[in-house]
């Protein structure tokens, strides 16, 4: 299946927590959108991986989106190996995406910087035709997208463009909420995290908030850019 946007995570809940509302809205457009988590954060500490996974089917089904899989890489000691990126290379392959978004160049858990680094360094390889990959037994064709996008996550980053996600807000609190270990449960027995507390959705909505009035609407996601933006007419972005 082609994908017009591919969303690459360090952790199952990355996608959802930064740029969720961005998805649904493309989805919403008519645009076929995937997501690729690189390992099944089973480092957390709430929940097992099996948990994760579960939760994630939950939250890929609220998000609408059209395909999901786990690279299966190691939670926490991945790096940027040759077998890594072949990994991630043949899954650009496979989905041939125009745009590609994933993880905060910079951010409290080092998993996400890595994983942009990452998935950066495996588009551009990707283009190459002397790398060669298979799927299934055939060869697989060079494949590049267009632009690669980073999410914003727990450490601001003033943005290079914001999407107005106000009509998606509550479809991706819902979606955030689908991973019931991870964040706030008056039930749970689990040990507290920097995210499992109820200030944390909180916090959340405050950043969407406060890159909407950047635009002036109510919600917002920020986005940075490895390169300038490439645009035709400057009154229809408007």
């Amino acid at each position: 299946m082609k994908l017009d946007l591919l969303a690459f995570a360090a952790h199952p809940d990355d996608v959802e927590i930064s740029c969720s509302g961005t998805i649904i809205k493309h989805i919403q457009m008519g645009y076929k959108v995937g997501i690729i988590d690189l390992t099944q954060g089973e480092l957390g500490t709430r929940g097992t991986f099996k948990t994760r996974k579960e939760e994630s089917i939950k939250a890929s089904k609220i998000l609408g989106i059209h395909q999901r899989e786990n690279l299966k890489m190691e939670d926490g000691f991945f790096e940027s190996s040759e077998i890594n990126k072949r990994k991630i290379i043949s899954a650009i392959r496979r989905y041939q995406p125009k745009i590609v978004l994933t993880n905060s160049v910079k951010d409290r858990h080092p998993d996400h910087a890595k994983a942009s680094s990452l998935v950066s360094e495996a588009c551009f390889l990707s283009g190459l035709p002397k790398i060669s990959t298979e799927l299934n037994g055939e060869i697989q064709f060079s494949w590049r997208p267009e632009a690669v996008y980073n999410y914003i996550q727990d450490y601001y980053i003033e943005p290079n463009f914001i999407v107005d996600v106000s009509n998606q807000m509550d479809l991706k609190l819902k979606a955030i909420k689908a991973y019931k270990t991870q964040f706030y449960d008056p039930k749970s027995t689990e040990p507290e995290t920097p995210i499992s507390g109820e200030d944390f959705l909180e916090f959340i909505k405050a950043r969407a908030r406060n890159f909407g009035r950047l635009i002036k609407t109510e919600y917002a996601e920020g986005f940075t850019v490895e390169v300038p933006l490439k645009i035709q007419d400057i009154v229809k972005t408007i």
